[in-house]
């Protein structure tokens, strides 16, 4: 699949685009990976199907690095997923975001007001100041997402950390994306998570009128259930945190096909 590129201020933003022509989706990655991870929706019947885009933010995949810690935080980010739905003329797409993903769609979301509906997984919407203990479980590898440098074991954990317990391969592209990643974007995303930062997620859930949908592996490392499913979010699709049995941080990876029928569901308003 070819990569395209957009110009976003003085960013090059790449992106991968499925063949399908229906409705369309946007899919944003997580902390040190690239639109790679989404492969098996881009090259699948769902992509067939629909007009999927995966963008590679800033400082990760194939995009430029940005010029300063500010091009990482997550209202920069909001703003190149804005930008680029608007280049792409995609407005009115589902936005999909994994882990640092979802946390970039919630930021965007009171810019994009035509938007068919959100999709998080991976992602604990936070409340200022974010309560860390109850949105995340206890995982040593989770300190490597605000880190400049990783060293190869620090890498390989947080790339472990993504699937469900007992898995012993890493899929090649998790761990050359990690390498690949500009380790400012890390310290970047740390030093955005201050008063005036970012977004009350919490807030923004609990008053949303577009559709959202909270997709969650029962095997996650990373993210609390329970603290999803305490949540207020009254236009939470079907009423419940949707579980795929399988899976784990990297939902969409692990279990493709349960993901997808759940996406395809959720662009049918089923």
């Amino acid at each position: 699949m070819s990569v395209k590129a957009l110009q976003i201020n003085a960013l090059q933003i790449a992106f991968r685009e499925s063949s399908g022509t229906g409705s369309p989706v946007m899919l944003v990655h997580g902390n040190s990976a690239s639109s790679r991870v989404f492969q098996p929706q881009l090259e699948s019947a769902l992509g067939e199907k629909h007009r999927v885009v995966a963008l590679d933010l800033p400082g990760h995949g194939e995009s430029s690095n940005g010029s300063d810690l500010a091009a990482y935080s997550l209202p920069a980010y909001a703003e190149v997923i804005v930008q680029a739905a608007q280049q792409l003329g995609m407005e009115k797409a589902v936005f999909v975001g994994w882990s640092l993903g979802g946390h970039i769609i919630i930021e965007a979301m009171p810019h994009l007001p035509q938007a068919a509906g959100f999709v998080i997984f991976g992602t604990p919407p936070l409340a200022f100041p974010p309560d860390m203990a109850q949105a995340f479980l206890p995982n040593p590898a989770m300190g490597a997402a605000f880190q400049a440098q990783l060293t190869d074991a620090e890498a390989d954990a947080f790339s472990l950390a993504c699937f469900k317990p007992g898995t012993t391969e890493i899929p090649a592209i998790f761990s050359e994306d990690i390498r690949r990643t500009d380790g400012q974007a890390r310290v970047g995303l740390a030093a955005s998570i201050r008063p005036d930062g970012y977004l009350d997620e919490v807030i923004a859930v609990g008053q949303m009128s577009a559709p959202l949908a909270v997709i969650h592996g029962e095997q996650e490392q990373l993210v609390s259930a329970a603290y999803l499913q305490a949540l207020k979010m009254p236009t939470l699709w079907r009423g419940a945190v949707q579980i795929v049995p399988g899976a784990g941080h990297a939902t969409n990876w692990e279990q493709p096909e349960q993901f997808n029928a759940l996406l395809e569901a959720f662009i049918h308003g089923q």
